[in-house]
């Protein structure tokens, strides 16, 4: 959003509701541009604009009398207080739950209501920066350092434990509990100095978390361009598994980010998304930020994977997918149906990229075979929730789980599987793309030198 007169460091949604019925410009990360007249605002920062227009690409292409424009906060902190939006409810329903201690975090990244390896690690951190938030205004927090370095490291290993295939959970605590032993050593060290040094530093890292992406974002969008277009097409088209966007990380996204970067520049002729089963992360959630960033999209089934790359003339250019955890040689485990895709980019000649940042990538783990494999309840399989539809006209959404297996049949449900460095082109960071060397081999540690 930009306004002349927007004022430094104070909260986007409260400094609009301050200029209701100026004229603003809005612009989403697809690069969409919305101008009009700020009707209303909330703290989600979802607006509606009276007579506004469209551009794409600098050009007008439609005028509306009125337009809404959803923000797309999938984490909402500030102050202390943390909400996220509910995925379990997404497409149908938007709403957000209010996350006030390290319990209710671990339930909301057990239960998948956040999910997306970056995603879960800041929504740890922020939950028990909010709990911390909340004894320190209630005087309930112990004066003694040593006392809170051990509530807030035994409260981490619980929060780890939520989730272990994805290790920027791992990685994210680590850090805290670093941060928080070096505040301990501090002379005359407090309880409350501690906690207001693991607050800052949760905070930091969701700052951090948005910047990553973007960059991201333009690495994979450049390395396309430049290394996996084919000569009948001068704009790339784009198959995505799973939903990597602003819903699987403090925004933008990882794998999606790519895909927003290269519609920003008008460098995507169309992309294309997995249905994702068996939780449908494809489908609610990747097609969702899609059409919110009126990006051009296909769903498909993932059963039609092979038959879409087959297609010449729709021609595939490459398929971008993140990771849970990438090991030492690029073996990486990202959402079950990944290695699927990673053989079929093989055997098509299409490039197949991962997108992670540097929290992702664990170089303790020497290769796949080291990689717990989370296992999910058989219910995912056998039923799916939605919505009731043709029931008439009603605000309310009322929605149902219905069984689409037969009884007793025993379920398999991984929830990831790990892909071969072997089938892996590239892996784009925050610090650009590596490629393998002459002999097939990645050599991640190169990132994380100085």
């Amino acid at each position: 959003m930009e306004n002349s007169s927007a004022s430094e460091g104070k909260d986007p949604s409260v400094f609009l509701s301050e200029i209701i019925g100026a004229p603003v410009t809005v612009k989403l990360n697809s690069g969409v541009v919305y101008k009009g007249e700020l009707q209303s605002v909330d703290g989600y920062m979802n607006i509606a604009l009276e007579k506004s227009e469209e551009y794409v690409n600098g050009k007008l292409r439609r005028s509306y009398g009125d337009a809404f424009v959803r923000g797309n906060n999938a984490i909402k902190y500030s102050g202390g207080k943390l909400a996220i939006i509910d995925q379990l409810q997404l497409p149908h329903v938007e709403k957000y739950v209010t996350i006030h201690t390290s319990e209710e975090g671990w339930h909301a990244i057990k239960e998948m209501r956040v999910r997306g390896a970056p995603a879960i690690a800041i929504v740890a951190a922020l939950a028990l920066a909010s709990e911390l938030t909340t004894l320190i205004t209630r005087n309930k927090l112990s004066s003694n350092a040593i006392e809170t370095q051990t509530f807030i490291t035994e409260k981490l290993h619980y929060l780890v434990s939520s989730r272990p295939t994805a290790v920027n959970l791992s990685d994210a605590a680590g850090k805290l509990e670093t941060i928080v032993a070096e505040s301990v050593k501090m002379p005359e060290s407090t309880g409350h100095a501690v906690a207001t040094a693991f607050i800052q530093a949760a905070e930091a890292m969701l700052a951090k978390d948005v910047e990553d992406n973007k960059m991201i974002g333009e690495y994979g969008a450049k390395w396309i361009s430049e290394n996996a277009l084919s000569k009948h097409f001068t704009k790339a088209t784009v198959l995505t598994h799973c939903n990597t966007g602003s819903l699987a990380t403090a925004g933008f996204g990882t794998a999606l980010g790519v895909i927003r970067a290269l519609s920003s520049t008008d460098a995507l002729r169309h992309a294309y998304c997995t249905e994702t089963r068996p939780y449908n992360q494809g489908s609610r959630l990747t097609a969702f930020e899609l059409v919110h960033d009126r990006i051009p999209a296909t769903l498909i089934t993932d059963s039609m994977a092979a038959a879409l790359l087959a297609r010449a003339e729709i021609g595939v250019d490459a398929i971008v997918v993140g990771a849970d955890r990438v090991a030492a040689n690029g073996d990486t485990a990202n959402k079950i149906g990944t290695y699927g895709l990673a053989v079929l980019a093989k055997h098509h000649g299409v490039k197949f990229l991962v997108a992670a940042p540097l929290t992702t990538i664990d170089l303790v783990t020497k290769s796949g075979n080291e990689i717990t494999i989370e296992e999910r309840p058989a219910s995912e399989v056998t039923m799916v929730r939605g919505t009731c539809e043709g029931g008439g006209v009603s605000e309310a959404v009322k929605m149902e789980t219905v069984c689409i297996a037969a009884k007793g049949i025993n379920v398999w449900n991984p929830a990831f599987d790990i892909t071969p460095g072997a089938l892996i082109d590239g892996i784009i960071t925050e610090k650009g793309v590596v490629e393998k060397d002459s002999d097939g081999l990645f050599h991640l540690e190169e990132l994380f030198k100085a």
